[in-house]
């Protein structure tokens, strides 16, 4: 049987004049249907090219990205990103940047009011509605990052791809929407791929830990899978000894490769 999304064999190169740097270095990887998959490692390992290579936003070097046995090879409404930026526009209001998404995906397929039964539905998953006649700059950074999260289900991808979407949030609007997008997951029972340098993060959202060698020349060290049974409560995993191990799995690895860049 085929995996939903296969990464096979991908290297990735960029050439600035004479100078050619190898950032990714064959790549093997297969993500099941519905699974949570993160993607941890040092600065410089090449995760957010690696997400870009499967949003298809970046050309492969040599190898292929494979969904449902289709090559990517551009960027597509199947595959939504949510970057660290929220890249709202300023001068819509929440509602209308995910129109925006929703009228030029669905223009010709669903009406008017469908797709205002939609765009309301997104809103409602990530608890936005309340804000949707509000422009960008009347709301918190959690919110916008709540909208572009919206924006993106709205579009109905195949996969859910998050680039340190946390990252610039403080501990407690993190942690709410660590909570928010595991009830969106447990609700759609989307395939999800999260670039994170957060460890907690990764036990904590996923289902496999994809830890990434040093770069340049990066590659899979070594997969983790996460045992914890779902739905899972943060505060109900502290004690886990599953959750300890997991945690320390990430540690050790990332630790002991930057120790290695340290001695080299």
């Amino acid at each position: 049987m085929s995996a939903y999304l296969k990464l096979d064999h991908i290297s990735k190169s960029f050439r600035r004049g004479s100078t050619e740097t190898e950032v990714l270095r064959d790549i093997n990887l297969s993500i099941e249907k519905g699974q949570i998959v993160s993607i941890i490692g040092h600065s410089g390992c090449g995760k957010s090219t690696l997400l870009n290579l499967i949003a298809g936003l970046t050309q492969v070097t040599t190898g292929g990205v494979l969904l449902e046995n289709h090559e990517v090879n551009s960027p597509g409404p199947e595959r939504a990103v949510v970057f660290q930026n929220h890249s709202l526009l300023p001068w819509l209001t929440v509602y209308d940047n995910v129109a925006l998404a929703v009228d030029k995906v669905f223009g010709r397929s669903k009406s008017r009011r469908e797709r205002n039964d939609w765009i309301m539905h997104n809103l409602d998953l990530v608890q936005m509605t309340h804000a949707k006649d509000k422009r960008p700059t009347e709301i918190s950074g959690g919110m916008k990052q709540r909208v572009g999260i919206a924006r993106a289900l709205a579009i109905e991808p195949k996969i859910l791809l998050l680039d340190e979407p946390f990252g610039a949030l403080d501990a407690l609007t993190r942690a709410h929407l660590q909570d928010s997008v595991m009830q969106i997951h447990a609700s759609l029972k989307n395939t999800m791929i999260m670039i994170t340098h957060d460890v907690d993060e990764a036990v904590l959202l996923s289902d496999r830990i994809v830890m990434m060698t040093n770069g340049p020349s990066a590659t899979i060290g070594e997969v983790l899978t996460v045992p914890l049974a779902r739905p899972r409560k943060r505060l109900d995993l502290v004690a886990d000894r599953q959750y300890i191990a997991a945690r320390e799995a990430v540690l050790k690895f990332l630790y002991e490769r930057h120790r290695f860049v340290e001695a080299a």
